[in-house]
């Protein structure tokens, strides 16, 4: 055999053996998400679980396997890569949650919200930096400059709004879900911003000139994403309005939708602003407009779909987080030094906390000074609630603490493996007890018999009607329905008085009616097919 042939046959060999690792990998992986799935749905009456916290501990017992199967050489079958976190996972989570969220309950609450997941994040970012500086120079942790120091305060000050889905309930506790997932979602682009323009300034001369350039880059990232994803649903909205996909097939409204939302997110991400806030408000664009204006198969096709891409990379996220922190090659650099390493975690739990209630209870007094009635109060055991549920920390704090102190996929210096081990042991640990204690404290504070703010009775609105109301494109809120159902005059009287004709939302819906359903479509003004069950039940444009 000439030797071409045999370094070609070489390589065929190598790239089969390849082939046939990463088939049985994926095989494993796919198997153990059945297995989550699985016992998410026998746990799912249990208080203490979820299929977040599920999954972790699945993750744990199959590295820790894994690892006394290789006789600890490896805990993994997959390499974890920030890339593909971004890229591919945590889109579909992210903007199922803007296209699932409440609207006039997120928009209600948009100040609180906004006050919360961006100046909150700058107080608990400014806190941890602080905080890390101080402790670290004490405890000798070497190899860190102040941008590294800045690095971890805005990969700690990153809520882990994944597990907020699963933890709270959008219809037991509206303004609590409300505040904390939108605070969430607002927080992650806000540290994910903040993560990337510190690694892109020079920090060794910083004065007030580049410290005003920090801030207006920082805005102007924010706003630029916000309108990209606005203009994406937008546009999503006015084409399948216009050209009508429905007369012809409903697979492809269901494409066009889903990839108008992807490619708001990759756009983001090309042109460096946050594709988190991008795709999250394409998510609610489209819900409001384009959602209205395709057939109801591709209603119900789109709601479900969007949910379930969303539910299996949430579980593949924690899965994965399980696995990958028993890996040896991240612990074998800080073997010597375990006790450094559970006080490293430690200060960095404790500046978390610290960080959180710095801004939580502060802003949340200054939110109750503008509101003009009682049931929009936050009251002192919401605060508690939201700041405990506040204070998980996921897949975004590990994504980015792997893009700043890892090296190929693995640490290589001491005091960045002391990150990577750090950022590990906080998230699994801020999972596992503030995850599992978030259910039982929301009972304690807010007992069901109690009246929770915004909250409906599940005896007063049955899952049927409210899901004839959504597929009819209702657009009330779980607790007006309730009411109007009741005939409740307090509760009636308390509607009207939201809807003031003087109210920031009556303006906006009058404007929306006006000017943009017509042209967008949405509720209301669906182009009517022929033979399509719309035809029968909406009125034409």
């Amino acid at each position: 055999m000439a030797p071409s042939e045999m370094v070609t046959s070489a390589l065929i060999t190598l790239g089969t053996t390849s082939d046939r690792a990463s088939v049985i990998s994926i095989t494993i992986f796919v198997v153990l998400l059945c297995l989550c799935i699985i016992l998410g749905h026998l746990l799912e009456e249990n208080r203490w679980m979820n299929e977040s916290i599920t999954a972790l501990l699945i993750g744990i017992l199959t590295g820790l396997l894994i690892l006394l199967s290789t006789k600890g050489t490896n805990s993994r079958i997959l390499v974890f890569r920030e890339d593909i976190f971004f890229i591919y996972l945590l889109p579909p989570i992210i903007f199922n949650a803007g296209f699932q969220v409440k609207k006039k309950q997120f928009f209600r609450n948009f100040i609180t919200i906004m006050l919360f997941g961006a100046v909150g994040t700058f107080i608990s970012f400014t806190i941890i930096s602080l905080g890390t500086i101080e402790f670290f120079k004490t405890m000798n942790i070497d190899h860190l400059d102040i941008k590294d120091f800045l690095a971890v305060g805005a990969i700690f000050a990153a809520t882990d709004s994944v597990c907020t889905l699963q933890v709270l309930n959008q219809d037991e506790t509206p303004l609590l879900y409300s505040l904390v997932f939108g605070e969430g979602v607002v927080n992650d682009a806000t540290s994910v911003v903040l993560f990337n323009a510190i690694q892109q300034f020079d920090l060794n001369h910083i004065d007030l000139q580049s410290a005003m350039q920090f801030v207006g880059s920082f805005f102007y990232l924010f706003v630029t994403s916000t309108v990209l994803g606005v203009v994406a649903g937008l546009i999503s909205a006015f084409t399948i309005k216009t050209l009508y996909f429905g007369r012809h097939s409903t697979d492809r409204e269901v494409s066009l939708m889903t990839l108008m939302a992807y490619l708001s997110y990759m756009l983001a991400e090309l042109l460096d602003l946050s594709g988190i806030l991008t795709v999250f408000f394409c998510g609610i664009v489209m819900s409001h407009y384009t959602w209205h204006n395709v057939t109801e198969s591709s209603r119900i096709t789109t709601k479900h779909s969007f949910a379930t891409l969303s539910f299996i990379a949430e579980i593949a996220i924690f899965l994965y987080v399980g696995m990958d922190a028993l890996d040896i090659e991240k612990w074998s650099s800080v073997s010597d030094s375990i006790g450094e390493s559970i006080g490293l975690s430690s200060v960095l739990l404790g500046l978390t906390m610290i960080g959180r209630a710095a801004f939580v209870f502060p802003l949340s007094f200054l939110s109750n000074l503008t509101k003009k009635h009682s049931h929009e109060i936050i009251s002192f055991k919401l605060q508690v609630v939201i700041w405990w549920a506040g204070l998980m920390r996921g897949a975004v704090s590990v994504a980015l603490a792997y893009s700043k102190f890892a090296n190929s996929g693995h640490a290589q210096l001491r005091g960045n493996a002391f990150m990577i081990t750090s950022t590990i042991s906080v998230v699994l640990f801020s999972t596992m007890v503030f995850g599992i204690l978030t259910k039982p404290l929301i009972r304690l504070l807010l007992p069901p018999g109690t009246k929770r703010q915004g909250s409906v009775s599940a005896e007063a609105t049955s899952p049927k009607r409210l899901f004839a109301a959504l597929l009819a494109g209702e657009e009330k809120e779980a607790s007006e329905i309730e009411a109007v159902s009741n005939g409740g005059p307090n509760h009636i009287r308390t509607l009207l008085l939201d809807e003031a004709p003087n109210s920031v939302h009556n303006y906006w819906r009058r404007f929306d009616d006006a000017y943009m359903r017509p042209i967008f479509g949405g509720r209301g003004f669906v182009p009517v097919v022929p033979g399509s069950p719309t035809e029968r039940t909406v009125r034409p444009w």
